[in-house]
């Protein structure tokens, strides 16, 4: 699995049996990727689920679920019943072997937001 980590989730989620779409976008004038609510990367159906995708490297997750923790709208979105998966991307293998994509998950749910 190539490219950004945003491909490599949506790769992972199609073969989970997801139908995702990417829902970040660039603003040409800022210079910057637009998240869907500040969080959001990938919407995700299916499974009977609806999923919001924080997609990162793996060294950058905690940074990401702290910062949906502190965004309004991810506590809507989790009371509204869907749900919040930040993936975070490392290579990893034995050493002097070939190193693979690997995913990290973390689900973000409601009893995140007590513990602040």
């Amino acid at each position: 699995m190539a490219g950004s980590p945003t491909q490599r989730s949506l790769a992972l989620l199609k073969k989970d049996g997801y139908s995702a779409q990417v829902v970040e976008r660039f603003n040409p004038y800022a210079h910057v990727r637009v998240d869907l609510f500040g969080f959001i990367d990938i919407v995700a159906v299916g499974n009977g689920s609806t999923i919001g995708i924080q997609t990162t490297s793996a060294v950058n997750m905690s940074a990401r679920v702290k910062k949906i923790l502190l965004i309004p709208e991810s506590k809507i979105w989790l009371e509204c019943g869907n749900k919040i998966v930040v993936h975070g991307w490392a290579k990893k293998g034995a050493k002097d072997k070939r190193k693979l994509w690997c995913v990290n998950t973390k689900e973000v749910t409601l009893s995140d937001f007590e513990v602040q």
